[in-house]
């Protein structure tokens, strides 16, 4: 970490809900890049100006990568990593995996989540009917997970299409099973 990257501890008032936002010089487009930060990255409201947010001296974001702490729907924000490369305990646009997608989603709405895909299955939810899914529904197999879109779709980061994804759930679940077995559990939240 960059030593000008750390700061005196703050009241967090702000979420960053973009894959990356640009901090800004000065409350314009125009100016110097500063920095970049990640999605779910906690920011103090100094002051506003126009459409920028204050974040600290010389340091402004556009309102539109803010939203407030309590974000609601962590598939919402799951579904901006599509195209996203996949990249074994990646948490990150850079790249992630199947449980640091669903980690990094359910950050993002203020709910913590153990890291593996194992303990997530034993931690979260309560046990669904695969003829019962919805959004937000939690699909697992062994060493593998990924978040219902609706009844049919799933989204998922995979070694197989090395990307997240969405796909037929059904598709999903033939073809993992030909590696990782059968679907173990569907949670939900």
């Amino acid at each position: 970490m960059r030593e000008d990257a750390l700061t005196a501890p703050f009241a967090a008032e702000a979420r960053v809900t973009a894959l990356l936002a640009p901090v800004f010089a000065a409350a314009d487009l125009k100016t110097a890049v500063q920095d970049l930060l990640p999605l779910n990255a906690v920011v103090p409201v100094k002051a506003r100006q126009g459409e920028y947010v204050q974040i600290g001296e010389g340091r402004w974001l556009h309102q539109r990568h803010l939203a407030p702490l309590a974000e609601k729907d962590f598939v919402a924000v799951a579904e901006r990593f599509v195209g996203v490369p996949y990249v074994w305990g990646g948490k990150t646009s850079d790249g992630l995996d199947c449980s640091g997608l669903v980690q990094t989603a359910l950050q993002a709405v203020g709910k913590a989540a153990p890291r593996d895909t194992d303990m997530m299955e034993k931690a979260l939810g309560e046990p669904v009917a695969l003829s019962q899914v919805r959004r937000g529904d939690l699909v697992f197999w062994k060493s593998h997970m990924g978040v219902m879109l609706d009844e049919t779709r799933l989204l998922h980061a995979n070694a197989f299409h090395m990307l997240v994804v969405i796909e037929p759930v059904a598709d999903a679940i033939a073809r993992i099973e030909q590696v990782a077995g059968p679907v173990t559990s569907i949670r939900r939240l």
